[in-house]
């Protein structure tokens, strides 16, 4: 009953706007909605309890959508600012990043230039009061209701400061808050432009090319990385407008294929290109998603540029938002596959069975099926665009994981921008000796400890050993072993270097100049760039990637 009750929802929308004559199927959604009616007459009439209508209704809408794929879903709409965060890239707001630690919630990166920023709030300072609202014990998504809001309305707000006795307070205006789809974009190398794109929301492609046109004008560029790590997609014309800068106009970049007619279409590029001759790499990871998906696979299919990085994560299903009801709400509906120009589809072929960050995994060529790029090259579905040059993130865990998760390099940052006013440009900084000694001191008055995962497993080994009676068996060899993999915490700091730098240098350059500045420091020793670089210089190099038929 449940599980009809559930169905009647989803297909309740779907029935009214029908227009075709009565058929078989359409009596069967008047059936079960007729059950879902008759269940909340009942419960209204027979229940014990009063119920809340809405909330039964938006439960049963949001379990039924659960059951078909993960980008189905229902948007009520007290959630609209969602919606236009998602189509639009803006929200109104205070512009901050807020995270939760314990029962306090605490600033943790107010953008630059936005309301919050400008205010003078900073990254550390744990909110108190949300106009006039106490928000201790409260969860992010509740936190986040009370800050947004109609741009211009004023919000007051308390706060407490690390290293200041003082709760501060501070009152200013909600704004529109728009995200800049460029994270950053510079110069890399003679000649060579690199640009950070990190979603494709509305104006994305023209900011891209701005951005592009700018490093052509001033530093006569001939060469370009996009980086795509970590853009979860957006609005496929934003796609389509990136290839075009780059491709002939009339090509082909992708064609959508679903159910009903209305939701096929084929999208070609509509204008003459900006940079047809510009050699281009492209960096993707198993984070680059949907339209990132459509631009590094339609680049790879047309053989006009060279990916490199991860497997992508392999989402070639296409979303519609429909408005549903008459109150606002909506639904962000799947109505079909996206394929890109060799004919192939990114969809993963189980998008129920995916890794632990929720890309595809490994599949077998034998369940994959062969496409040709424009040149010949071979190519395969099955779940993401695999590139044309493979690298890796490095997997393994150390103490500089286990610092991170326990917000001492958040930490130390923020006790570090307190007692300095500037540090050197992103370009040029790098962690002292003394800025190094300094954090090393900080972790030891912490009393940082952590017990490694093959501690836990140690652990539970042991436990096991126990209820099998075989501890006596091997007591001194476990006893050895816990002492062998006990951390040594200042040994472990001066192993791992290198990797402790990076992040705290990510978390101080990111309080004086924002997420761009960190960008900008990373791209000094970003792998993937490194390769990228190479490979761009390296005409011989590029030109063979791109005519190679070997897989």
């Amino acid at each position: 009953m449940k599980k009809k009750l559930l169905l009647s929802v989803c297909l309740l929308s779907a029935s009214l706007m029908a227009q075709e004559p009565e058929s078989p199927k359409h009596r069967r959604i008047d059936t079960q909605i007729g059950i879902y009616t008759d269940v909340m007459r009942m419960l209204d009439v027979f229940y014990v309890d009063t119920l809340n209508y809405e909330k039964l209704t938006t439960s049963a809408i949001v379990a039924t959508l659960a059951e078909l794929d993960p980008y189905t879903v229902y948007i009520p709409k007290e959630n609209k600012e969602d919606l236009k965060l998602m189509t639009k890239g803006e929200y109104g707001g205070i512009g901050s990043v807020i995270t939760q630690r314990g029962d306090s919630i605490i600033l943790s990166d107010p953008y630059e230039g936005k309301p919050a920023q400008r205010a003078g709030l900073k990254a550390g300072d744990v909110l108190l009061k949300v106009d006039g609202v106490n928000v201790k014990g409260k969860t992010v998504s509740e936190v986040s209701e009370l800050l947004r809001g109609v741009p211009h309305e004023v919000i007051r707000l308390k706060v407490k400061r690390p290293n200041v006795k003082q709760a501060l307070h501070f009152e200013f205006e909600r704004e529109n808050i728009h995200l800049d789809p460029i994270t950053y974009y510079g110069v890399i190398a003679p000649k060579m432009g690199y640009v950070m794109l990190s979603d494709f929301t509305e104006h994305a492609a023209t900011a891209f090319k701005e951005a592009v046109q700018e490093m052509v004008k001033k530093d006569s560029i001939n060469t370009l990385v996009i980086d795509l790590r970590g853009n979860g997609g957006g609005l496929i014309d934003e796609a389509v407008k990136i290839v075009s800068y780059f491709t002939p106009r009339n090509t082909q970049v992708v064609s959508v294929k679903g159910k009903h007619p209305a939701s096929e279409r084929v999208y070609k590029t509509l204008t003459e290109p900006y940079f047809s001759d510009m050699r281009l790499a492209v960096l993707v990871n198993s984070g680059s998603a949907s339209a990132s998906e459509i631009v590094a696979g339609a680049f790879q299919d047309l053989d006009r540029g060279v990916l490199l990085g991860e497997r992508t994560f392999g989402k070639g299903l296409v979303q519609n938002i429909r408005a549903v009801g008459s109150d606002g709400s909506s639904m962000k509906l799947t109505t079909g596959k996206y394929y890109i120009p060799s004919g192939r589809c990114i969809q993963a072929i189980d998008y129920s069975n995916r890794d632990e960050d929720g890309s595809v995994g490994v599949i077998p060529d034998s369940l994959t099926n062969e496409f040709k790029t424009q040149s010949g090259r071979i190519v395969r579905d099955g779940g993401g665009v695999s590139p044309d040059v493979v690298l890796k993130d490095r997997e393994d865990i150390n103490i500089a994981y286990h610092l991170y998760m326990q917000h001492m390099f958040f930490d130390f940052a923020t006790d570090y921008a307190h007692q300095h006013t500037s540090i050197p440009s992103p370009d040029t900084f790098e962690v002292s000796e003394e800025m190094f000694r300094a954090f090393e001191q900080y972790v030891y008055e912490k009393n940082f400890t952590y017990t490694t995962h093959t501690e836990k497993y140690l652990k539970e080994l042991r436990e096991w050993a126990e209820y099998e009676g075989l501890d006596s068996v091997a007591s001194k060899e476990f006893a050895a072993l816990e002492a062998k993999l006990r951390p040594d915490v200042k040994a472990e700091l001066q192993l791992h270097r290198a990797d402790i730098e990076m992040l705290m240098a990510d978390e101080i350059i990111n309080r004086y100049y924002y997420k761009k500045g960190v960008v900008e420091y990373r791209v000094r020793t970003d792998e993937y760039i490194l390769k990228a670089k190479e490979v761009l210089q390296d005409e011989k190099q590029y030109k063979d990637i791109l005519t190679s038929k070997k897989r």
